[in-house]
């Protein structure tokens, strides 16, 4: 059945948040060290992972962490906790945080403009459904791209974390496409392909550095006939 809609996911997909990001903040350990390219790269996946815990919290922190994608709050509290686990003190761990939170922050992958603008052109409706406690619109539309993307379907927002068919249910209501009429795209087979289940195609993306992966996007879309090929 031929596709009319495609939903994306955020964080490692269409954006990411880089590890210069990190290292830029100039983190440093509880005695003043500064961390390492291999500390700062563990914070990243910490902090960005679709998926997986990679430290052990409190009590506190541990049901922060299960509910982190629904609530601002708890959000902040599994967060900041797991930096300071992960030996960054208050004062750094807390300005990586809130960089963290400022989606214009975020960089694109190469092809990211590309495609969602072939796919507004060609009347494609766009969704992004993404696992997050603040609002990422201004990523887009700082970049002029908010005009591309018909609908944001995000887990605070609705109440449901992916993979719960809820928050692909949602998105797919808002464009008023049947899921096997729909594809999603995302880094995590777990999360972003729970919209199989619905009965969605799922193609699957790799989360590395945006320099590692300038056409992944553009060569999926492409390959089901939504954009043209590049000559």
């Amino acid at each position: 059945m031929a596709i009319e809609a495609v939903l994306f996911d955020f964080s490692g997909t269409v954006f990411r948040f880089e590890e210069s990001e990190y290292q830029n903040a100039d983190l440093t350990d509880g005695d003043g060290r500064p961390l390492d390219t291999h500390e700062v790269a563990a914070i990243m996946r910490a902090m960005t992972a679709p998926v997986g815990q990679f430290v052990e919290l409190d009590e506190e922190g541990q049901y922060a962490w299960e509910r982190r994608d629904l609530d601002p709050a708890l959000h902040r509290i599994a967060y900041m906790q797991t930096l300071t686990r992960k030996g960054v003190p208050e004062v750094p761990a807390t300005q990586i945080y809130e960089r963290m939170l400022d989606a214009v922050m975020w960089t694109p992958y190469p092809d990211t403009d590309e495609v969602l603008r072939a796919l507004h052109e060609r009347g494609v409706p766009v969704a992004i459904v993404s696992n997050i406690a603040w609002d990422i619109r201004p990523a887009f539309s700082s970049r002029g791209w908010d005009g591309y993307i018909d609908e944001f379907t995000l887990s605070f927002e609705v109440g449901a974390v992916k993979p719960d068919p809820r928050i692909f249910e949602s998105a797919l209501t808002s464009l008023g496409v049947a899921p096997e009429k729909a594809l999603m795209i995302g880094d995590s087979a777990e999360a972003d392909g729970g919209a199989t289940a619905l009965g969605c195609e799922f193609a699957l993306v790799d989360p590395v550095s945006v320099l590692d992966r300038p056409s992944a996007l553009r060569d999926i879309v492409a390959s089901r006939g939504l954009i043209a090929r590049p000559a």
